[in-house]
């Protein structure tokens, strides 16, 4: 009489870390996606020392600084952090181009925020648009949207109507 098999064959322990494999391959691309979102939303967050002076420009001239100078800030490539490699002013636009450590769907990619204003009321409070979105009514986006980052990883805020 032979005794009973206690423990897993070869051809069973393939079979689980196939199965293991084949799992972790499908969240890859999820997770990929969350951190570079992550990253686009740590980049916004870094730029807001920037929307103070454009904010202001706003409330008291009813104008918006037309550049990095214009608004007080250094140059473009002196504003840097571990994912942003330069932060650029055009007509009291913002426009984060990602570097540095930024994921590599990221680098080289810009993000635009946008000053949403109400036109004949520099009294209201500038609401920033993110990206391809579409500002609050009766509020109008000012400046050009530079964004060219893939739909998929744009933060919901920053992703404006779906594409037809």
């Amino acid at each position: 009489m032979r005794p009973p098999h206690r423990g897993f064959t070869l051809i069973e322990m393939m079979v689980v870390l196939a199965v293991i494999a084949i799992l972790a391959l499908m969240a890859v691309p999820s997770m990929q996606g969350r951190l570079v979102r992550e990253q686009i939303v740590e980049a916004a967050r870094f730029a807001d020392f920037a929307k103070q002076p454009i904010a202001l420009a706003w409330r008291t001239t009813a104008s918006l600084p037309a550049d990095n100078a214009a608004a007080g800030l250094p140059e473009p490539n002196r504003i840097v952090s571990h994912h942003v490699a330069s932060l650029t002013v055009e007509d009291g636009a913002l426009h984060i181009v990602f570097g540095n450590q930024a994921h590599g769907a990221l680098r080289g990619k810009t993000l635009t925020l946008r000053p949403g204003v109400v036109e004949d009321a520099p009294v209201v409070p500038v609401a920033w648009v993110c990206g391809r979105a579409a500002p609050p009514e009766p509020m109008v986006a000012r400046g050009i949207d530079r964004t060219d980052i893939e739909r998929r990883f744009l933060p919901v805020n920053c992703q404006g109507p779906a594409a037809p």
